[in-house]
């Protein structure tokens, strides 16, 4: 047996041992966390995620058989325990049948508070077709027990036809530094594209503009969609869903990002490929029971997501995932 070091030697080593400790948990620290233990009523897709106040909000895709279709809504008071509130109309406007006919539900939400105002956008289209609209309803609160509690229907913001090489659909709103809020959106056909808004309307600010691209596969089908866009120290990245969803347990979808200095690009991945150019670096995708997360949206740090969990026959299932960022500024994501 080796001889046990004594004095101020001891004392050097125990030091040295609790500073490499302390470095490793601080390294540890900076890694973000697995996804949340949640419970309650998850049966949600594409959540739209949002805090007013002290209460977590959740707004995801209508079930066809529910309130006509229309966008549900579901709180939390502490992010993990979740309950159903109901729908944001009890039937769509009349106006949405008159512009999309055949229309079952309405999909795929965006929250976003402006200067006390919640304005939601939602998607209203049929699967597979790009004959849809990005529509628009405001709120003073999402909170369905305040009096003040009113969707108002502010009508169409954005729409595609069959001659269009764009989808309508999968709204997602991000204000940059000089106050300016671009709506992304898109699915499929061209990829991803954006159009500038104005605030308070929240709607465009140029209705004859044709709308930036963003990110394209380049190939049929194109398989992206659902973007979402988030700053972080001066950089902007943008989230979308590749590959398909909504096939249960047979869904392929999976979360990917690029990033650039401005909201409206141009955007790259980790390994300098243009999203434009099928780029994206993928961050979560289908593990054990967990099949194809998708349909993100970001708030306080935290992405609310949407998978197809296998020991549930592929049912859809909510999911919240805390949002990190590695040394060299890149998103990370760990179930």
């Amino acid at each position: 047996m080796p001889p046990r070091p004594a004095g101020r030697a001891a004392r050097r080593i125990r030091l040295g041992a609790l500073l490499a400790a302390s470095v490793i948990l601080a390294l540890a620290g900076c890694a973000p966390s697995g996804a949340w233990d949640l419970s309650g009523d998850l049966s949600t897709h594409d959540p739209a995620l949002a805090r007013d106040g002290d209460t977590w909000y959740v707004y995801s895709t209508g079930s066809g058989t529910v309130a006509d279709g229309n966008v549900q809504v579901r709180s939390s008071s502490d992010g993990r325990s979740w309950r159903y509130e109901g729908e944001v109309w009890d039937e769509k406007p009349a106006w949405i049948d008159e512009d999309v006919p055949g229309v079952d539900n309405l999909w795929a939400p965006e929250l976003v508070e402006h200067d006390g105002t919640w304005y939601l956008y939602y998607s209203a289209s049929r699967f597979g077709k790009n004959s849809s609209v990005i529509a628009l309803a405001t709120n003073a609160t999402l909170d369905p027990d305040d009096p003040a509690y009113e969707w108002v229907d502010r009508g169409p913001v954005i729409a595609s036809a069959t001659g269009d090489d764009f989808n309508a659909i999968d709204p997602g709103v991000a204000t940059d530094d000089d106050g300016t809020p671009w709506m992304s959106f898109g699915s499929f056909w061209s990829g991803i594209r954006m159009v500038e808004l104005e605030w308070p309307s929240g709607l465009r600010v140029d209705e004859a503009a044709e709308p930036l691209r963003l990110a394209d596969r380049g190939a049929p089908p194109n398989a992206i969609e659902a973007p979402y866009l988030v700053e972080h120290d001066g950089d902007w990245f943008l989230f979308v869903s590749r590959d398909n969803c909504c096939q249960g347990a047979d869904s392929t979808y999976k979360i990917a990002v690029g990033r650039a200095d401005a909201p409206t690009g141009p955007f790259v991945d980790r390994d300098g490929v243009p999203l434009l150019q099928d780029g994206g670096t993928v961050l979560l995708e289908t593990d054990g029971r967990r099949i194809g997360p998708g349909g993100q949206s970001v708030a306080d740090g935290m992405m609310a997501l949407h998978y197809y969990d296998r020991d549930l026959n592929g049912q859809f299932q909510l999911a919240l995932v805390p949002l990190g960022w590695d040394a060299e500024g890149w998103p990370e994501l760990h179930w």
